[in-house]
């Protein structure tokens, strides 16, 4: 396209955030990252918002600044926490949290960015889903927000299919980063057991996360829309314990 393209990616601060926003840069797009925190690196195109996305009135704050400064024209929903627990201690609260930072921010941001995507009639909404959206134990509240990206992008790729906006899933199974790391210590056994029952053999890189965004981010992916790409090594076509 013409005009500069601009990526607003939650969580762009680190893990698979920072990798996506890295290449997109490279790639000569604007990048806002929204987190907590603002990312380690610099660059001339990037600039960062801080904002807590399970606080709802702190999105809002932050999606009215954004869309002020910026025609945004990407939308990755890319934040998240996993808060595993077993039934018998998970909470309702834990929903509830984790609904409002996967789902509810995202709806915030969103309505922020429209008018200048429906105007432009070009957008690019992706999600950061997971293979736990399939099941996984001590996921209740995770896989549950999880799946519910699923449903919401396919009913927002419809909406929005006639303003040339599409809306995609992007949905890893168990990648290397800091979240990984906190439930699966680094370099023990149970990390190298997990890697065999990979049918490919091996544990995800943040890179293969960051390929497959970039392929629905892309103005020429028009035809592409209210999909869900497994970016799991198999792991989501066969039984694998966490």
């Amino acid at each position: 396209m013409e005009k500069e393209l601009t990526a607003v990616i939650t969580g762009g601060n680190k893990g698979i955030g920072a990798d996506l926003a890295h290449t997109m840069l490279d790639a000569g797009y604007r990048v806002v990252s929204v987190a907590r925190r603002a990312p380690e690196f610099s660059h001339e195109r990037l600039s960062s918002v801080e904002a807590d996305l399970l606080d709802d009135t702190a999105v809002s704050s932050a999606a009215a600044e954004i869309a002020r400064r910026h025609d945004v024209t990407h939308f990755v929903q890319n934040a998240g926490l996993i808060w595993p627990n077993l039934i018998e201690d998970a909470s309702a609260e834990d929903i509830t949290g984790l609904a409002q930072l996967h789902l509810g921010s995202a709806l915030t941001l969103l309505k922020a960015f429209l008018p200048s995507m429906k105007e432009r009639r070009f957008g690019r909404v992706l999600f950061n889903g997971s293979r736990a959206a399939l099941g996984a134990q001590t996921r209740t509240a995770y896989g549950a927000s999880k799946a519910g990206m699923v449903g919401m992008a396919r009913t927002w790729a419809l909406e929005l299919a006639p303003h040339g906006i599409t809306v995609n899933v992007v949905a890893p199974g168990p990648i290397q980063t800091d979240n990984f790391w906190g439930i699966i210590p680094k370099g023990s056994e149970r990390e190298a057991e997990l890697a065999k029952r990979i049918p490919v053999g091996r544990l995800g890189a943040v890179e293969d996360v960051t390929n497959a965004f970039m392929f629905f981010a892309d103005p020429k992916a028009s035809f592409v829309t209210g999909q869900t790409l497994y970016v799991c090594g198999g792991a989501s076509v066969g039984s694998m314990q966490l």
